[in-house]
């Protein structure tokens, strides 16, 4: 019987309003740099999977926030070199810092349209949600800023744990918040790897939620749990 649901975050709970290339361009611009979106979302995209995890395993919690801003400094920064604007940048530190404050508002971001009935009947079962994201610090101030905080009583991040998705130490620290044995529990995401591989090799129940309807080979998972985006809010656990 599902007790609790973990859910990731950015992918499945929101998303990005148009694209991260296209919030980039617009900051960018103000900042005097011309760069096309379409050619700033790839080269995120390639500089963010480049990039080493997002972890900083034995490091004290004050100092983490500014790990974090110093790794997406390093991103971003990638990212323009690739796009080959950034030597366009007079002042790139504070263009950063602007970029860095904004996706920690609610402007840059939209809730799924199926998020808020799904919590909300979740909620009425009697079945205690948690966050357990690749998301760093921001994730606290985004969640408020978008009236989906109220829903969680824990909520895991892998800059505070050390260890990201699809890691199973990530998992074993949200169980422990909720004193709760892995099969009593259902974690939801987006992320094939991440979340659902994830998720079940450190003994969770999991639901891939294929908000990009991908196509991929089963491999050694055999039947996947795989629910279309209409499906989401159905979902029922009593």
């Amino acid at each position: 019987m599902t007790k609790v649901i973990f859910l990731d975050a950015a992918g499945t709970l929101f998303d990005v309003r148009g694209s991260v290339g296209e919030v980039y361009r617009q900051l960018a611009n103000d900042f005097g740099v011309t760069v096309k979106s379409e050619e700033l979302n790839a080269a995120f995209f390639q500089s963010f999977a480049e990039a080493n995890p997002m972890t900083f395993p034995g490091i004290e919690l004050a100092k983490i926030p500014q790990l974090e801003f110093e790794w997406w400094q390093a991103v971003c920064a990638k990212a323009f070199q690739i796009a080959g604007v950034f030597n366009q940048f007079s002042d790139f530190p504070n263009f950063f810092a602007e970029l860095y404050a904004h996706f920690a508002t609610a402007e840059p971001w939209f809730v799924y349209p199926d998020v808020l009935p799904a919590l909300n009947r979740w909620q009425k079962q009697g079945i205690e949600l948690a966050v357990v994201s690749n998301f760093d610090s921001r994730i606290y101030a985004v969640l408020k800023s978008l009236n989906l905080a109220e829903y969680f009583r824990s909520v895991t991040i892998s800059t505070e744990v050390g260890a990201a998705k699809p890691d199973s130490q990530i998992f074993t620290v949200a169980l422990q918040k909720h004193n709760c044995i892995a099969e009593n529990v259902l974690h939801i995401g987006d992320s094939f790897k991440a979340d659902y591989c994830g998720a079940r090799s450190a003994g969770l129940n999991a639901i891939w939620l294929n908000r990009q309807q991908e196509e991929l080979e089963l491999g050694k998972w055999g039947l996947i749990d795989s629910r279309k985006v209409e499906e989401f809010a159905s979902l029922d656990f009593i």
